[in-house]
């Protein structure tokens, strides 16, 4: 099974970031006007603190989970921190592949592949992490297994 880059912690450490700023500025909020009355403790900081320290962790456990590998028939993965994920993507089942960069990424050098699969709503899973040539690679990879598959599958 293969690992993602360690780079990847960053990125989702941004989003806990962001996620605890949201919640500290609405919790400052609502100390403020709907409360209002003077707290011992600041509840926006608090709370801020409280997502950091527990999005940090989720974050390393995220990262030490998550696996995967392509074999002869099929694309696996491994992920879930709280709930455990296998998903097991047979070619044959694959509609198409993307590779997808946001900001942090981008700054980071890193890049995240998505397949597309044919069957239902939210038939996609997302591989992120990877540096951007291992992204490349595994997107072609995947294609010409998926084509391969096509033709075997029609014979």
């Amino acid at each position: 099974m293969r690992t993602l880059d360690p780079r990847v912690r960053i990125v989702w450490f941004v989003g806990v970031l962001i996620t605890a700023g949201i919640f500290g500025l609405v919790a400052t909020g609502i100390d403020r006007f709907l409360l209002a009355s003077p707290a011992p403790v600041p509840l926006g900081p608090t709370t801020a603190a409280v997502v950091i320290i527990f999005g940090g962790i989720h974050t390393e456990l995220r990262y030490r989970i998550f696996g995967f590998e392509v074999r002869d028939d099929a694309l696996y993965i491994r992920r879930g921190v709280i709930t455990r994920i296998r998903t097991v993507v047979p070619f044959v089942r694959l509609q198409h592949v993307d590779t997808q960069r946001g900001p942090v990424e981008r700054t980071l050098g890193l890049s995240s592949v998505v397949v597309y699969t044919a069957g239902s709503r939210q038939a996609d899973v997302s591989i992120p992490g990877l540096v951007v040539e291992d992204a490349d690679d595994l997107q072609e990879r995947l294609r010409g297994l998926a084509i391969e598959s096509e033709y075997e599958d029609a014979l």
